[in-house]
């Protein structure tokens, strides 16, 4: 039997696209992805739609795995001949255990391989607009635990040679502790007036800053309830920050958006939302299977109109397939949106809207299944027609796992239906989520592309707060400052 292999992968400190190259395409092709708490839930949207996944951390509802569990895990996955991946927060080599799991490898004979990530004290400093090195106020540079195993939890370090030693000192969740090592790098000879900056949620929309010094953290730390997972900085370096820093002056900073879609690849809106600074969920997910066996003259009809750019890249396909020479065919090409036209034309074809159709003529459909049942009423618009599916757009039930960890993380303030159909799909499916119209709307604003989509969520019992007219990139910019 042949072995599976290991990736033990770091997956950064919270920004899906601080995710290695290497780490993200070892999670692509992944069978098994065991993960921990502190992984952001979107990243696991990278997986195969069929990959199974493990929970190590510890919710409400489940037991923490213990890291012996974890080992035998791995081992046994790989056992059966598959292709598993240990993802961690940061980089594995840092407070990750990485180097317990590699044993187990090791002992059991698995191939494995470490793949590094960012790791937070680097990451959430950067993100927070400070360097951890600079060449005015500091030269060296510590990662430090917060915790260890020692009785009281509070780490058995040289304190003398870290307080005099080291200009700038990364503490790994060390909140809980922080009165104890401010306390202690003061008595072994830090300046009480040395900044200090605490990152609470690196790199992502949730990211809060704290600043003080070593003689008044501790109390605004009560004050102000500061909690982990934050990474705390010690040293001259964190007096750099004076203002908010290049990823909190992003024009979306903080925004936490779920964007409905309805076709597998998702929205050139909601990437663009991504770049402008926002957490952009696009959900549900789907995965296209093209349609096998069709039995469909085209040479018979007169017009042939595509709803999407897949079933025109399907259609061109299947005459490549059953080798139908295009010139013996003679119908016009028609597409139901811009992209569908543009589509038509890579292959060197006129493509026309639905709008320059001439009646009566013999019309064939070619579109996915799900639009075929949720769109009749459209496709009626093309009156006497036949229909072809070309391909099937399935949701990833995994998607409804990753959407029910954003909704308990408080990762929805704002939800983006850019049509009629995807207020349908994002209802149908959160509400294995708990959630309905009612509850979304008391929890996030709803902007609707346009007065169809508006309709179509107002049924369904939500409240609207906006309604774009044009469904453009900057228009939404400005919907979503104004509700910041």
């Amino acid at each position: 039997m042949n072995k599976g292999y290991v990736y033990l992968i770091g997956a950064g400190p919270g920004d899906v696209r601080l995710l290695t190259v290497k780490g993200q395409q070892c999670l692509e092709k992944a069978d098994v992805v065991l993960y921990d708490r502190l992984v952001n839930p979107l990243m696991l949207e990278m997986t195969k739609p069929d990959a199974e996944l493990v929970y190590c951390g510890k919710l409400p509802d489940r037991h923490l795995l213990r890291q012996e569990a974890i080992n035998d895990l791995l081992v046994k996955y790989a056992l059966e001949g598959k292709e598993v991946v240990r993802l961690k927060g940061g980089d594995p080599s840092v407070y990750g255990r990485v180097g317990e799991e590699a044993a187990a490898l090791e002992e059991a004979g698995v191939g494995y391989e470490i793949v590094p990530g960012i790791t937070a004290g680097i990451g959430a400093a950067t993100y927070a607009g400070v360097p951890v090195t600079h060449r005015d106020h500091g030269a060296s540079f510590a990662i430090v635990t917060g915790h260890d195993k020692s009785p009281s939890g509070q780490p058995i370090i040289d304190w003398k040679g870290l307080a005099t030693g080291i200009d700038t000192i990364a503490f790994y969740m060390g909140v809980k502790n922080l009165p104890y090592i401010c306390e202690q790098l003061i008595e072994h000879g830090r300046d009480p007036n040395t900044p200090v900056l605490l990152v609470q949620w690196g790199t992502v929309g949730k990211q809060k800053t704290l600043s003080g010094n070593l003689a008044s953290i501790s109390e605004l730390v009560r004050k102000e309830n500061f909690s982990n997972p934050a990474i705390t900085l010690v040293g001259e370096v964190a007096k750099l920050r004076t203002k908010q820093s290049w990823f909190e002056r992003q024009p979306l900073f903080g925004k936490h958006i779920l964007f409905g879609r309805t076709t597998e690849g998702g929205s050139d809106i909601a990437r663009e939302l991504t770049k402008l600074g926002a957490d952009v969920f696009q959900y549900p997910r789907f995965v296209t299977k093209d349609q096998q066996d069709v039995t469909v003259h085209f040479e018979t009809y007169d017009q042939i109109i595509f709803h999407s750019p897949k079933s025109v890249h399907w259609f061109f396909d299947q005459l490549k397939k059953k080798r139908i020479d295009i010139r013996s065919l003679s119908a016009c090409f028609y597409g139901a949106s811009k992209k569908s036209i543009k589509a038509i034309e890579s292959y060197a074809c006129i493509g026309m809207s639905v709008g320059e159709m001439v009646e009566e003529k013999k019309r064939l459909v070619i579109g996915s299944s799900h639009w075929e049942v949720r769109e009749k009423k459209r496709v009626e618009l093309y009156s006497n027609h036949d229909f072809c599916v070309s391909h099937r757009d399935e949701i990833v039930e995994q998607s409804n796992f990753t959407c029910q960890r954003v909704l308990d993380e408080n990762r929805v303030d704002t939800i983006v239906f850019p049509s009629a159909e995807a207020v349908k799909v994002v209802t149908e499916h959160i509400a294995h989520c708990h959630e309905t119209p009612d509850s979304l709307s008391s929890r996030a604003n709803i902007i609707c592309f346009g007065p169809e989509t508006y309709k179509a969520a107002s049924e369904l019992g939500y409240k609207v707060d906006s309604t774009l007219q044009e469904p453009t990139k900057e228009e939404l910019l400005n919907v979503l400052q104004h509700f910041k």
